[in-house]
């Protein structure tokens, strides 16, 4: 639905500056940029269903990232599955006390969610407490040096994954930037 949205709104923005009419750069902009939202969120989501939050924060302290912030971007990758499950939760518990969330404008609809959000907020606030709590009697940030139990190496699988996104990157740039200097020698030249 968000692509949907996001080709519409392009259609309408492009054709409005070209004085309402429809030409074909407005298309192909508006369906490239609907594109790149659809890829952009399939990799992401493939990122992240392939690499555990471990494994994530490994890297990122391996980087030389300092350790709070990755102990915090992991903790965020962990929670957002957790809220969702909550909000799953809250909403059923509500749909059974009889609220209706698919009924009314859309201003009633909004406000059918304040019952469900406020929960959440609720839930979230202790839970990140909780953590707030366990993370002091666990002394957390007192020593300066960290080890590990595993170090991440490179192996020849992953030197081969980095030449290929490598060689898509390179021919990707390559049809962005010199695609229009190959249609104009072409038509120029008859090719």
């Amino acid at each position: 639905m968000l692509a949907v949205l996001i080709f519409a709104t392009n259609l309408i923005v492009g054709s409005m500056s070209t004085g309402w009419t429809l030409t074909g750069d407005t298309l192909i902009y508006s369906v490239t940029m609907a594109l790149r939202f659809v890829v952009i969120t399939s990799s992401f989501s493939m990122f992240f269903l392939t690499t555990s939050p471990d494994d994530l924060g490994l890297a990122l302290e391996q980087a030389h990232i300092p350790y709070e912030f990755c102990f915090a971007f992991t903790t965020a990758v962990r929670f957002v599955p957790v809220l969702a499950y909550e909000a799953q939760t809250i909403v059923d518990a509500q749909k059974a006390r009889g609220l209706e969330l698919e009924k009314g404008s859309i201003l009633k609809r909004v406000r059918n969610y304040i019952p469900i959000l406020i929960p959440l907020i609720v839930s979230a606030i202790r839970r990140s407490m909780e953590m707030a709590e366990a993370m002091e009697s666990r002394a957390f940030g007192a020593g300066n040096e960290r080890t590990n139990l595993f170090i991440l190496k490179m192996r020849s699988l992953d030197y081969i994954v980095i030449s290929i996104s490598l060689l898509i990157l390179a021919l990707g740039m390559l049809v962005r930037f010199f695609t229009p200097y190959i249609f104009s020698g072409v038509l120029r030249f008859g090719f």
